[in-house]
């Protein structure tokens, strides 16, 4: 049977119960894009985000979004139900690159020299991909164990600690308004509507904005005028404005440790789709990282933001045992409209700073959570000597945002944390077994952390 094509589930309008709707079946087209339209809403909040904090353009990162998972699909032939949306990763190498909202509108050399961190990144994860598909995954467990992979996505969400007070602290109130809203709306609500609690949170501090007057309040980014001003300017619709990228040495450096967070949360996607759809996707893993990977770098290549894929969507998944690849074509397809309506952009760029700063408080968070649950995961053991001191090492050189130059190239602190991470590792692994101690250092010996 051809890749796109789906065998109709029963009678295309039931699921019996225990039963779910697998990657090669469909729904009725009207059913299957209603969970097309779902699985958009489950990710904009995050996607949207992006360039709320880094300041590119909203509707572009849209249309990326929207090809990506395209391509997603079409590289993993319909096999892996996902969508691409932004990748938060990036924010913290894009800050480093000077692509912050913190800066008000950015101009096409900025953007431009962010796209080519972002291209960078998407070529390595391609890269990656083709890799595994020849040679298997092994070798990334062994290069990046979990102490190292931890440790840097770790030190990524807390070097972005800063950023979050920054925006927090311009609207300490609707901050805290929006925060207290998600943080309610994920335990409080159920199914589908706790899977966009970020949405739900943005919409509550956007209410609460508007209550204090800063969605009138004139802007000084945006020439005074203000944001209910702004978006009432954009056309309803436009295509999107692409940017090239361009290739700045001094900062290029900070986005290549991106690469293990995207491979870590593309590898997570896979596992969680199999236990759901009771498959094997292992074999499509080589796939599933090339095709990230070639995602990133279109969006690189023409103004987007990096993707990843979304646990939002395997949220809607688990609500509507539906894992049928063409909803996802269906959301991709109505992601693409909503990249070509310029005033629901202008929307996300005037979104106020105590919104973001909420959000993010958790969103920066929960990245820096997720390094401490690939450790507990996969049970890594802080009572030996090198696991302990590449962690503690790599997590104060990427928090402190350490800086160093080398020539024209500046290495920020994500940048040399990763590298410490892998240096420490490997390094302190290699003396040990030179000496003939590797059980002691890397095998359970308790070090006194008070020494």
């Amino acid at each position: 049977m051809s890749m796109f094509s789906w065998t109709l589930h029963g009678d295309g309008r039931t699921i019996a119960p225990g039963v779910a709707v697998a990657p090669d079946e469909r729904l009725t087209y009207p059913r299957t894009i209603g969970i097309g339209m779902q699985h958009v809403l489950a990710m904009m909040g995050s996607t949207l985000l992006v360039p709320a904090l880094t300041g590119m353009p909203a509707s572009t990162t849209m249309f990326f979004s929207a090809i990506g998972t395209a391509l997603f699909l079409t590289v993993t032939r319909n096999r892996v139900p996902s969508y691409l949306g932004s990748s938060f990763a990036f924010i913290a190498p894009l800050a480093a690159a000077g692509v912050t909202s913190a800066n008000g509108p950015l101009d096409g050399e900025t953007i431009a020299k962010g796209l080519g961190g972002i291209l960078l990144a998407g070529l390595l994860m391609s890269l990656v991909g083709l890799i595994v598909m020849r040679f298997g995954a092994g070798w990334i467990e062994k290069s990046m164990p979990p102490v190292v992979t931890g440790a840097i996505v770790a030190l990524i969400g807390l070097n972005l600690a800063g950023a979050a007070w920054n925006q927090w602290s311009v609207s300490p109130w609707t901050a805290l308004i929006t925060l207290s809203a998600t943080l309610i709306a994920m335990v409080a609500f159920k199914g589908f509507l706790s899977r966009i609690a970020i949405l739900f949170g943005g919409v509550v501090g956007a209410i609460f904005a508007a209550l204090r007057g800063e969605w009138t309040a004139p802007l000084e980014a945006w020439d005074g005028a203000t944001a209910v001003e702004h978006i009432g300017d954009a056309a309803w619709f436009g295509i999107p404005k692409f940017h090239t990228p361009t290739f700045d040495t001094s900062v290029l450096m900070a986005f290549v440790p991106v690469v293990l967070i995207l491979v870590a949360e593309n590898i997570g996607h896979l596992k969680s789709v199999s236990a759901m759809t009771d498959r094997n996707l292992d074999p499509e893993t080589g796939r599933a990282l090339l095709a990230d990977g070639l995602a990133t770098t279109v969006a690189g290549l023409g103004g987007g933001s990096g993707t990843t894929t979304y646990a939002e969507n395997i949220g809607v998944m688990a609500a509507t045992r539906v894992y049928s690849t063409l909803a996802y074509w269906a959301a991709a397809a109505f992601a693409l409209l909503l990249s070509v309506v310029p005033k629901f952009g202008a929307m996300v760029e005037v979104i106020p700073q105590g919104i973001l700063g909420g959000l993010s408080t958790l969103l920066f968070g929960l990245i820096a959570i997720l390094g401490a649950r690939i450790w507990i995961e996969a049970k890594v053991d802080f009572t030996k000597p090198v696991n302990l001191v590449t962690a503690a090492v790599a997590l104060i050189v990427g928090t402190a945002d350490f800086t160093a130059h080398a020539g024209t190239m500046l290495f920020n602190g994500i940048a040399l944390g990763s590298l410490a991470a892998l240096v420490i590792y490997h390094g302190l692994g290699w003396i040990a077994r030179r000496r003939g101690i590797a059980d002691e250092a890397t095998h359970g010996t308790p070090v006194d952390t008070e020494a």
